[in-house]
């Protein structure tokens, strides 16, 4: 429970806060939303990637009255379900627009936003759990709610913020740094291993009751070691003494649902076997990956495959990784259909050619297709093999051409 005069405050407070002038480098992502719609809009993504600089600019876009409440401010620590009617009082009568940080700490909050919704109010709502959120709107909030979700910088944002212009070198740089706009601004790693910190002790471990935090951070460690390795339950449960299997799926279930990693399935046409195969990991951005990681030293490859399959995953895609006799890294699907086949090396040389091509020709004849990509740092070519066409595409030319239509 909170004091009126402490709700009072801290909107306050928070208020000047956003009217500071400061540079912010516009999102891709606001061209998404429209004031004009009456649906609840929610933007997902993991901290620290700039939802709150969103907000702040879709605030600048309204003309109309606003309130905005960051609930993770200690000044209104303890806040529940029943301050909702003393917060509503404090922004008083006249706001037409509400921007809510995340609101998912407070369990109950659909209740009180769907009150705004129906008496006509648009709201706009952040959060950095996505089953947290998914949840609540799934009940009371169906038809209600429009979904977004927040990455990191893209490339251009990137390049944007860092006042770069496109080339070899700056992708190379964003490649390594990642997205994160904290860690761009000073270049310190322990921005993105204090970020690890934060997201597997307080929103993990305190969240959900987890005692061995150790191994729940070791886990953490080495998944983010392995992107781009596929790795199943059992043998998560096996590497770290984990007594339960049903302990390490909550456990990565978690650590999904905060945004730190993703998990590619083996494809089939069966349901049980897509669930029982090991699945393919990729974090949530390359410099996080490597600031919490020695094993990416010398292996841009690995880096490439992770980003390749963020820009991926950015289009709503539904990925695969192909596995029979060979492995392809990416099957893409697109309203059921096999879209693309995808492989990722940094340089196809005399080494791994015939591995990367003996991959991708067998997705490519398994899903009929005539034709197949192998994405790579800068190499541009076409390879004819048993009348099928292979693409050589530097990354930067698949981002252009390929992935940049909305």
């Amino acid at each position: 429970m909170v004091l009126k005069e402490e709700l009072a405050a801290a909107v306050s407070g928070q208020k000047k806060g956003l009217s500071k002038k400061t540079k912010l480098t516009e999102r891709e992502a606001i061209a998404g939303f429209k004031h004009s719609s009456t649906h609840i809009e929610v933007i997902t993504g993991i901290r620290r990637c700039g939802k709150n600089t969103l907000m702040r600019q879709l605030i600048t876009n309204t003309h109309q009255e606003f309130a905005y409440l960051n609930f993770e401010d200690p000044r209104i620590f303890g806040f529940e379900v029943s301050d909702f009617s003393k917060l509503d009082e404090v922004f008083g009568e006249e706001v037409s627009v509400y921007f809510f940080d995340e609101i998912q700490n407070v369990t109950g909050w659909e209740v009180f936003v769907r009150q705004l919704h129906d008496r006509g109010s648009k709201v706009y709502i952040t959060g950095s759990n996505a089953s947290l959120l998914s949840s609540e709107l799934g009940t009371r909030l169906t038809g209600r709610h429009l979904s977004y979700e927040m990455f990191p910088f893209s490339y251009s944002e990137y390049l944007a913020y860092s006042e770069q212009e496109d080339s070899k070198e700056s992708f190379l740089d964003y490649l390594y740094s990642g997205g994160f706009p904290e860690f761009l601004r000073d270049r310190n790693p322990e921005v993105l291993q204090n970020l690890l910190k934060d997201i597997v002790f307080r929103d993990i471990a305190i969240r959900y009751g987890i005692k061995n935090t150790k191994t729940l951070m070791e886990i953490a460690l080495f998944l983010l070691s392995n992107v781009g390795k596929a790795t199943s339950i059992n043998s998560l449960r096996k590497t770290f003494d984990v007594g339960s299997p049903s302990t390490v799926s909550d456990y990565l279930s978690w650590m999904e649902d905060a945004y730190l990693f993703f998990f590619v399935p083996k494809f089939s046409w069966s349901a049980k076997s897509i669930s029982k195969n090991p699945k393919k990991v990729y974090a949530i951005d390359t410099g996080f990956a490597k600031a919490n990681s020695l094993s990416f030293s010398n292996d841009n490859g690995r880096l490439l495959e992770n980003l390749v399959f963020i820009l991926l995953r950015k289009k709503d895609f539904e990925l695969y990784y192909f596995n029979e006799r060979r492995e392809c890294d990416f099957v893409v699907m697109e309203n059921k259909q096999c879209k693309w086949v995808i492989q990722v090396t940094e340089q196809v040389h005399g080494d791994n050619k015939q591995r990367e091509l003996d991959g991708l020709v067998e997705a490519m004849t398994f899903f009929g297709k005539e034709e197949g990509f192998i994405i790579t740092m800068d190499q541009n070519d076409k390879l004819t093999l048993e009348e099928k066409t292979v693409r050589l595409i530097p990354v930067r030319t698949f981002l252009k051409e390929f992935l940049s239509s909305p």
